[in-house]
């Protein structure tokens, strides 16, 4: 009678019917849980006056017995009630789950596949000698940067020397004789052919000499382009042949990537298509173009050439350095594209996601099943299921039932301006 009484004064106090009728509920509900719990104490009590507690084994084990049913039969009840008491309590009352949300919105997808290439130079060439010899002088060093047409080393051409003084002396001889034998030519004296053989002689001595001297300025070696001397082959002192290479000059201001595709990628990947190229041992990542498509397959490995060229001013791309080529083999454009760690899959196989949404005002966890397509990078294609104007779960999302009552990081407010953004 006074629970009524106090209910009937708490309706004349509240602002709203509702919120009157919540309560009563509440507290109907609550009365006859207390009622209940009341009963089964008097019961219990007037019992335990009644009964008395075997003594022996047997009646003891027999009294354990019935009085755990009476407790299982009592939590039975008390499980109900609060069933029920969660059941009629109002959504605000409810537990909530604290989760993280994010807009969806379209986008471009690219897959990129990588493909591992390396730094290449075209210009490796070597300063040798023409002539044979030994390096009296080899003025550069390993490292040293070179201009094209400086001096890199002279050999010694002390033999070609002797020679030519030996055939100098052979020529004063020549050219006395052949003077002799023109001024008796002209005073019809001796045969033509003496003059002839006078004059064939002197001039032979004299190309000689003119070979020679072509020779002697072989001696110098001379640097056939810019760079750096990337190796030496002959110390000074050396004996070196006609043709040997003495110092290797490397010019890494141009250079190349060069990367073996499979066969697979051959109508992918075009000719002047950018493509980006990363250097992981410096933690680069360059953009260029595809200067030139192999032209046949290679039949070991069935793959074929891709080259870049770059620019390499700062020096930091040396030959021989590994690098990734990375070739896009797929583009969706307007593609609805989630994080592929939140994409959960049932049982029976079938895949989705959780969006928030709303019911009676308060925002909710919405199951959505969904058919995904390519991934990369953490990220994977929904094909249906999701139009790109939702709301996702993200943190939070797994152990979500749906349906469930959830509560938007950062508040209740926060929850509602996303929704509303959606």
């Amino acid at each position: 009678m006074r629970i009524e009484l106090f209910l009937c004064d708490l309706s004349n106090n509240d602002k709203s019917l509702n919120e009157f009728q919540s309560r009563k509920m509440k507290y109907n509900i609550l009365f006859s849980f207390c009622f209940l719990i009341v009963l089964v104490a008097c019961q219990q009590e007037s019992t335990s006056e009644k009964e008395v507690i075997p003594t022996d084994l047997a009646g003891k084990k027999e009294y354990l017995k019935k009085k755990k049913v009476e407790l299982r039969e009592l939590n039975r009840v008390i499980a109900k009630v609060e069933g029920d008491i969660n059941e009629l309590a109002p959504p605000a009352e409810k537990t909530k789950k604290l989760v993280s949300i994010m807009p969806l919105v379209k986008k471009d997808f690219n897959r990129f596949v990588e493909i591992q290439a390396e730094v290449q130079s075209d210009d490796i060439v070597s300063a040798s000698s023409e002539v044979g010899g030994r390096i009296i002088h080899l003025n550069v060093k390993e490292g040293q940067a070179i201009r094209k047409g400086q001096l890199v080393a002279r050999v010694d051409l002390e033999q070609i020397d002797k020679q030519e003084a030996e055939l100098r002396k052979g020529l004063e001889l020549a050219v006395d004789l052949f003077e002799r034998q023109s001024r008796l030519w002209k005073e019809n004296i001796g045969s033509e052919v003496q003059y002839l053989q006078a004059k064939n002689n002197k001039e032979r001595i004299e190309k000689t000499l003119e070979t020679l001297s072509f020779q002697k300025k072989k001696a110098n070696v001379y640097a056939p382009i810019s760079g750096v001397i990337d190796q030496e082959f002959i110390k000074k002192g050396e004996m070196a042949s006609p043709g040997m290479p003495i110092v290797q000059i490397l010019n890494t201001s141009k250079v190349k990537v060069v990367a073996d595709v499979p066969e697979s990628y051959l109508g992918t990947i075009k000719k002047g298509e950018t493509v980006a190229i990363k250097f992981p041992a410096i933690n680069e990542e360059v953009s260029a173009k595809v200067s030139q498509l192999g032209r046949s397959i290679n039949p070991a490995n069935r793959t074929f050439e891709v080259e870049v060229n770059l620019s390499n001013r700062k020096g930091l791309l040396k030959p021989n350095l590994l690098a990734l080529m990375l070739i896009n083999d797929l583009s969706v454009t307007d593609a609805v594209v989630v994080p592929i760690d939140l994409v959960q899959q049932e049982v029976s196989g079938k895949q989705y996601v959780y969006i928030s949404d709303e019911e009676g005002g308060f925002p909710i966890a919405k199951k959505t099943y969904v058919e995904i397509g390519e991934s990369y990078e953490g990220e994977i294609i929904i094909l249906d299921g999701l139009t790109g104007d939702e709301t996702l779960i993200t943190d939070g999302a797994r152990g979500l039932s749906d349906g469930e009552f959830i509560e938007i990081s950062g508040g209740e407010e926060a929850g509602t301006s996303a929704l509303t953004k959606k």
